[in-house]
């Protein structure tokens, strides 16, 4: 057979030369480079999930309720705000929500905007839907000027513009009046994107206080990350009932399975339980930030369950140093600086022992 690539179909011109996404998968004794919660279903709960996966299982030769209301429904319930089933929906993880949000207000000849360095699937996602990407700086902080991120969205006029918050890779939250100074100029839709939201510090608000001041506005969360489900790929958006009516214009026909919305809707009943573990692992993050800055490193103020940290001459040689330990973090966001998840006191543990044997600190 002849030798045939990627270079000989007729694929889309604006994808020639693309790389696919991903973070490494590794099977390293400690993994600290995705941002997971290391901290798995308890056993009772893996029995309930074993439950609805049973129940559902017997009707799967049927399609799955194409709207998840039960789901949704769950998922209103848990965000409060007053929100209801109109004001939600779910996709197959956060990407997805992403995804259909710029099918619907981005595309050809449309901009979607962002304050870099932030979350690398937006610019990507933008891309692979047609829509032009444009990037604003943020601070040296990491933070967002209100004064300058309003004069952007002003001078750039984007149909979609992303905030977010906590912000990966950074870890930094935004104050509800720098959002409200896009929103009240953005001539298209805001989103903001809280996959992190509930790893935040006390008192740090969450977007979904502007929703009934906004119609525009967007608020992005998922179920991988505070509640450890990443495998269960569930994340889902808040908005006005009109944007969710237009996003059910581009959504694939009984796109949720019928596993996917029972696992989601157990593991809603099980918030308390796995959202436990999240002031363990705030304390964790915060003692670990500490840690750093006491042996001279730079360090972002994080409101997530990771810490970006640096800055080295040579980051890629340190991450591979660390992986040789048996430690994997990602080598991702600005020049010189590595991203470690939080993770078990004992991974955390790990952590520090390898970089300490790596930068000597």
């Amino acid at each position: 057979m002849s030798e045939f690539g990627l270079e000989d179909l007729p694929i889309r011109d604006d994808l020639r030369g693309r790389t696919p996404y991903g973070a490494p998968q590794l099977d390293v004794p400690v993994a600290l480079n995705t941002n997971e919660n290391p901290y798995p279903p308890s056993p009772r709960l893996a029995e309930a999930l074993a439950r609805a996966v049973a129940d559902v299982a017997v009707g799967l030769n049927r399609y799955p309720d194409r709207d998840a209301v039960r789901l949704r429904s769950a998922l209103a319930d848990y965000l409060g705000h007053g929100l209801d089933v109109r004001g939600v929906w779910a996709a197959n993880g956060s990407n997805e929500i992403l995804q259909q949000v710029l099918q619907v207000f981005g595309g050809q000849g449309r901009t979607a905007m962002g304050f870099e360095p932030s979350y690398s699937m937006h610019p990507v996602i933008t891309g692979v839907t047609g829509t032009r990407w444009v990037a604003e700086r943020r601070g040296d902080d990491f933070s967002i000027d209100p004064a300058e991120a309003r004069a952007a969205v002003l001078r750039h006029r984007p149909d979609v513009v992303f905030l977010t918050s906590p912000n990966n890779p950074t870890g930094t939250a935004l104050p509800l009046e720098t959002i409200e100074a896009v929103a009240e100029v953005a001539p298209g839709v805001v989103v903001v994107d809280e996959a992190y939201a509930e790893f935040r510090r006390e008192g740090t608000p969450s977007a979904l206080s502007l929703l009934p001041r906004h119609p525009r506005l967007i608020v992005s969360r998922t179920m991988s990350k505070a509640f450890a489900m990443a495998g269960a790929r569930l994340g889902y958006l808040a908005a006005h009932p009109a944007v969710v009516d237009a996003i059910q214009l581009v959504r694939l026909p009984y796109h949720l399975s019928a596993v996917t919305q029972a696992v989601a809707v157990t593991a809603l009943d099980f918030a308390d339980e796995l959202l436990g573990t999240v002031k363990q692992l705030r304390e964790e993050r915060d003692a670990l930030v500490a840690w750093l800055r006491e042996r001279g490193f730079s360090v972002a103020d994080s409101d997530a369950n990771f810490v970006l940290f640096g800055v080295f001459p040579d980051r890629g040689e340190v991450w591979r140093r660390m992986l040789d330990q048996g430690v994997l973090i990602r080598e991702v966001g600005p020049s010189g600086w590595l991203r470690v998840s939080v993770g078990t006191p004992e991974e955390n543990a790990a952590f520090r022992a390898a970089l300490s044997n790596v930068t000597g600190h």
